[in-house]
């Protein structure tokens, strides 16, 4: 859209939504809370706080080609994917976020297959809901991971050069799909996107 004046353009900029006003929000297994005691000593309130960045996750429709005549293609909409998910977390110095973390991991590799106390999938997909913010903190759009849980926790930077950094680690994430809903609107059942 091409803008006439500058005051247009200062207009529509006054309401462009801020890379820097987000919230994530994740929700741990609670197995982990009896486990490890990390769940709840509040890490799911400490990764608000201490998620230092993350994104809203994009997705792609896949392209089905049909043969045809002359060697030309008709193309047809597949399936929707959704790409690895990832965020990085500043690191407190009780290591609690990255316990948690790692429990979460440590409960989905588990080996006790043959025990009746073993570890399922509901066991471990969480639902993680990030939401964007607006300059007074109220939410104007939020965006739900379904079932997600995490693939692999990174690892942490140490050197004797970095005196004036804070410990940092990324968490990728896997997760079925994803739903969006405007401001403290429900999120839909009957629909993934909107």
């Amino acid at each position: 859209m091409a803008f006439a004046t500058i005051t247009q353009l200062k207009t529509a900029l006054v309401r462009g939504a801020r890379a820097n006003l987000f919230e994530i929000e994740v929700g741990f297994p609670t197995a982990l809370s009896t486990a490890t005691n990390t769940v709840s000593n509040g890490a799911t309130d400490s990764l608000k706080l201490l998620c230092k960045s993350g994104s809203v996750p994009g997705f792609t429709i896949g392209t089905i080609e049909v043969p045809y005549k002359a060697g030309r293609r008709i193309k047809i909409p597949g399936d929707r994917t959704f790409a690895d998910w990832s965020i990085t977390v500043i690191n407190d110095e009780d290591h609690k976020l990255r316990r948690a973390f790692t429990s979460w991991v440590n409960l989905i590799s588990k080996s006790n297959y043959d025990s009746a106390t073993k570890s399922t999938a509901q066991d471990y997909y969480k639902d993680i809901i990030v939401s964007q913010l607006n300059g007074d903190g109220a939410v104007i759009r939020k965006y739900k991971l379904n079932d997600a849980y995490p693939t692999d926790v990174g690892a942490l930077d140490l050197s004797f050069d970095s005196t004036d950094t804070i410990s940092e680690f990324t968490v990728n994430f896997q997760y079925h799909h994803m739903q969006a809903a405007n401001g403290t609107t429900a999120f839909s059942t009957t629909t993934d996107l909107a």
